[in-house]
């Protein structure tokens, strides 16, 4: 996928993107891709974050996330901020995660409310 002589990535293309796969829906909802799938990186080597009403992705953000660093309502991610969340570290209204922070309610392995945490103090 690169030139044999000088390395250039992509050297019959005459404008270069960046690598990896991303998928953007043309249906749209605020703005917003319905779906929006981003496993990418630009020529700078930065992950292209997936942003939609469903964002699948390594960096997600949107109305339902499925990622490894996720910002969303609902979200399935090992690191996330989101409404509902099912993760490894989560910081959440209510949650299920490995370690998590929560205000409503939060279930696993070290999850504490945020309250518990502010008495702590």
């Amino acid at each position: 996928m690169a030139c044999p002589q000088c390395g250039a990535p992509f050297p019959a293309r005459a404008k270069w993107d960046g690598w990896g796969f991303e998928y953007k829906s043309k249906a749209t909802l605020f703005g917003l891709p319905l779906l929006h799938i981003s496993f990418k990186y630009t020529p700078a080597r930065r992950p292209v974050p997936a942003k939609g009403i469903i964002a699948i992705g390594q960096f997600a953000c949107g109305i339902f996330t499925l990622s490894q660093f996720g910002v969303g309502v609902v979200s399935i991610s090992q690191f996330t901020i989101a409404g509902l969340a099912l993760a490894q570290f989560a910081a959440a209204y209510s949650l299920i995660a490995q370690i998590g922070i929560y205000i409503h309610e939060g279930h696993g392995q070290f999850v504490k409310s945020l309250t518990e945490l502010v008495e702590m103090l």
